[in-house]
């Protein structure tokens, strides 16, 4: 894939690798066609990184080659929810893994992503740019090259659907508490004054008679299990967790849905925000 940059009137004068930088490149991808491909080209003409830009120049080069994946491709349906260039973002739904684990070898978002590049007859790398649990459905964003991953690491923002058993203290609110593993444990995670500061934003959207809360909530911070560990924490667990105290007796699985995110699309540095509705069993356990 190649990408082509026009030199502004504002960076006329700056070094190649400056305005290469301003344009998003990281300095990995900036050495990686440096050694790995013919490297930049402008207006016809090679370059080196220390060369000065001028106005109205086009900068050329073409992204390195993908390396070699050992995710099997595999013929899984999955719902492309967007796609550009540089971007793809897919539905996932609550029991499949994003990754293959020694759990889980197969039949993964990732399976699912390769063999439909495979289908198309493009070579390309699975890279989540965020990752949800086996349980948790929802808008999973992959950037489709090296240059588009840093941007969209920078950029995205999230917010997710939680159903959770009881009503929290405010219908509005932060929960702000440090998040550490648990003893002895290798996935459980609980507040703990030693943990790594974490913050959830939340605000609550419905309460049904059985008092189920819907809550609409938006982790600041990325901490593993953080959602779940923060509502559990407060007193109200998910719904189906089973792990954080939740009941499943009506869910089968932790109610935890990322319904909404936006991100700055690469090609065009706007603003892409999308949504995904409710999954039937989490709408089902409201409707009762």
């Amino acid at each position: 894939m190649e990408l082509v940059f026009v030199v502004s009137r504002e960076m006329d004068g700056m070094c190649l690798r400056d305005f290469l930088r301003n344009q998003g490149v990281s300095a990995t991808l900036i050495k990686a066609v440096k050694y790995k491909t013919n490297g930049f080209w402008m207006d016809g003409k090679p370059v080196r990184t220390c060369d000065a830009v001028i106005v109205g120049q086009r900068v050329r080069f073409s992204l390195p080659p993908e390396q070699d994946t050992t995710v099997e491709a595999e013929d899984i349906p999955c719902t492309i929810v967007y796609e550009s260039d540089h971007v793809m973002v897919l539905e996932k739904p609550a029991g499949m893994a994003v990754h293959p684990t020694l759990n889980y070898t197969n039949g993964t978002l990732a399976n699912a992503y390769m063999g439909l590049l495979e289908k198309r007859g493009e070579k390309g790398v699975f890279r989540p740019v965020n990752r949800l649990d086996k349980d948790t459905s929802g808008l999973v964003l992959c950037a489709k090259n090296a240059y588009a991953a840093p941007i969209l690491a920078a950029s995205a923002k999230k917010i997710y659907r939680a159903i959770l058993g009881g009503v929290l203290p405010s219908p509005q609110g932060v929960i702000e508490a440090p998040i550490a593993r648990a003893e002895d444990s290798i996935i459980l995670r609980r507040v703990h004054p030693d943990g790594k500061p974490s913050r959830t934003e939340y605000q609550q959207e419905a309460v049904t008679q059985q008092e189920l809360s819907l809550v609409a909530a938006k982790p600041v911070t990325g901490r593993t299990h953080q959602l779940r560990v923060h509502f559990a924490h407060m007193g109200c667990p998910l719904e189906g967790d089973e792990l954080y105290g939740g009941k499943r007796d009506r869910i089968h699985r932790h109610a935890l849905h990322c319904s909404e995110m936006w991100f700055t699309e690469p090609a065009t540095g706007q603003t892409v925000w999308l949504t995904s509705s409710l999954p039937p069993d989490m709408q089902a356990l409201l409707d009762e």
